[in-house]
């Protein structure tokens, strides 16, 4: 059995969510429409950052949106893939550089076994002991 795991979106279900909270929609349409206007940043340069935010935050929907936006402006696939691959290196790197937090935890817990101590603070908070 195939079935996609997020729904085609339709002028039927677009009227159905504009119609469920119209002020909420009218006013994401124009916050929306104001983000994207020409500006210090180029229309173009703005779906590009999109496209790139949009792997990051992993909406299918925005990813195919500002995709199209993007080429429609004159992106092409070289830029599209490098801002990618920003989105990529910056979600790695996070997690690269969040290693910190685990390192000076594990750091601690070791600190206090070797004192005879049992740890404390947010590692003592946190620790699950083996059941």
């Amino acid at each position: 059995m195939t079935e996609d795991l997020y729904p085609t979106v339709t002028r039927d279900l677009a009227r159905l969510r504009r119609g469920l909270a119209p002020d909420a929609s009218r006013a994401f349409h124009d916050f929306s429409s104001a983000v994207f206007a020409e500006g210090a940043l180029t229309t173009k340069t703005k779906h590009i950052i999109a496209v790139a935010v949009a792997h990051v935050t992993q909406c299918p929907y925005c990813i195919k949106g500002h995709t199209r936006a993007a080429l429609n402006e004159g992106a092409s696939a070289q830029e599209l893939m490098e801002a990618i691959w920003v989105a990529a290196e910056m979600r790695s790197g996070a997690a690269f550089a969040h290693s910190v937090i685990a390192l000076a935890e594990i750091e601690a817990d070791n600190a206090a076994h070797a004192n005879g101590h049992p740890a404390n603070g947010l590692a003592a908070a946190t620790h699950h002991p083996a059941q």
